[in-house]
């Protein structure tokens, strides 16, 4: 059986991600290795905070590139909150590059009237891509827990794989394009149904 790479970076709670892989039958690995991450049968970038210091870690370990030659040669790959915005060329949180795998930005939410920024709490999903393998068998109007203030804006609109709103906009709560897929909320912190889409990442996987 293979692994599951969980990237440390030291960006994130790598131990309540770890534990839903595991809750859910994957075998996760958290390393900062450069030849374990290349070898992993799939990768999990998980994280929490600021997107230039997110960047700044990824290249002082030497992440980078391994995680673009990973993504390159088809290992299936899982971002989460912080490590999904990664994916993208830039952020308005910041000044550094982003991965680039995904082209857009990593934009800020528009203040109005009655809204709370960060986004922060449980939040519904409309699935626009219904068919990908995360999404298999989740209940009608699935609830997810979201904590943020940057949402992903992706160029093409086609890579959503599902939307949320908060306020007035709508954003994406999820992106997939071949072997790369990311959740902006917490899957890990979404209770049965975040649960039910780790096993579903799991399956596919392994």
């Amino acid at each position: 059986m293979g692994y599951i790479a969980v990237v440390d970076y030291d960006m994130g709670n790598l131990h309540s991600v770890c534990k839903g892989l595991e809750k859910v039958g994957g075998n996760p690995l958290v390393t900062d290795q450069t030849h374990v991450i290349d070898g992993a049968t799939a990768i999990v970038l998980p994280g929490v905070g600021s997107f230039d210091p997110a960047v700044q870690h990824l290249r002082e370990r030497g992440l980078e590139d391994v995680l673009k030659t990973a993504i390159a040669k088809g290992t299936p790959f899982l971002g989460i909150c912080l490590g999904s915005q990664l994916l993208f060329d830039s952020s308005e949180e910041g000044q550094e590059k982003g991965l680039g795998i995904i082209p857009g930005q990593v934009k800020h939410f528009r203040s109005e009237p009655g809204l709370t920024i960060p986004h922060m709490g449980w939040n519904g999903l409309e699935l626009n891509q219904p068919d990908l393998c995360l999404w298999q068998a989740l209940p009608p109007d699935p609830q997810v827990y979201f904590v943020h203030s940057y949402y992903m804006a992706p160029l093409d609109p086609q890579v959503v794989a599902a939307s949320t709103t908060h306020g007035s906009q709508t954003i994406a709560a999820a992106i997939a394009k071949d072997n790369v897929m990311a959740v902006q909320f917490h899957p890990e912190k979404s209770s049965t149904l975040g649960l039910k889409i780790l096993a579903n990442f799991v399956q596919k996987v392994l």
